[in-house]
């Protein structure tokens, strides 16, 4: 992935509404129907200093556009997510390095509107609840892009299939509350 965002990508008041955003579009080229992506977030004037050679691997270059005192960040795909894996057990596996400032993650959905939840049975297992919600009629297909830094800052995009442009995702710090908090998680320090 590119550092400077893709043409399409709206400018964003902070670092990291620029990632998830630049993240969002990245996944979005490669079309519905995707496995989720980890992306470690790396400072971009540190990676093009210490790591020249990856820089230019992942096209990194000054834009001219950073400042001193603004952090710049830099997303960089991760190794696949292991099949099968749920995604909770499997972030409880890593550790980031101390180069590594935060992290992101893009994976699509199901998601019914609050009128549908209601309808939902009582009692099923959680493959009955997947297919419950695959069948339904109302249900809506996402991508949820969610970024955290390792000081707390959170930044989430929302882009549903049915209204695919860049003009229509939403974003905001607080849309997916429990997917931030398990990428937070990921920066716990444990002895």
């Amino acid at each position: 992935m590119n550092s400077n965002a893709p043409t399409g990508t709206p400018m964003a008041a902070s670092s990291l509404t620029r990632a998830v955003l630049e993240i969002d579009e990245y996944a979005a080229g490669l079309g519905w129907d995707q496995p989720a992506r980890l992306f470690a977030l790396v400072d971009t004037v540190k990676l093009r200093a210490e790591e020249p050679g990856l820089a230019d691997r992942l096209g990194v270059g000054s834009d001219g556009t950073e400042q001193p005192d603004q952090l710049s960040l830099t997303p960089v795909e991760q190794d696949e997510l292991p099949p099968g894996t749920p995604l909770d057990e499997f972030l409880g596996t890593i550790g980031w390095p101390d180069a590594v400032v935060g992290c992101a993650l893009a994976i699509e959905r199901l998601m019914l509107p609050p009128s549908a939840e209601e309808a939902v049975p009582e009692d099923l297992t959680e493959e009955q609840l997947s297919r419950w919600v695959a069948e339904h009629p109302q249900r809506q297909e996402i991508r949820m892009t969610v970024g955290v830094l390792r000081d707390g800052t959170r930044e989430s995009a929302v882009r549903l299939r049915d209204q695919d442009a860049t003009t229509e995702v939403l974003t905001g710090a607080t849309l997916v509350p429990g997917l931030a908090d398990a990428l937070a998680s990921t920066f716990d320090e444990t002895d």
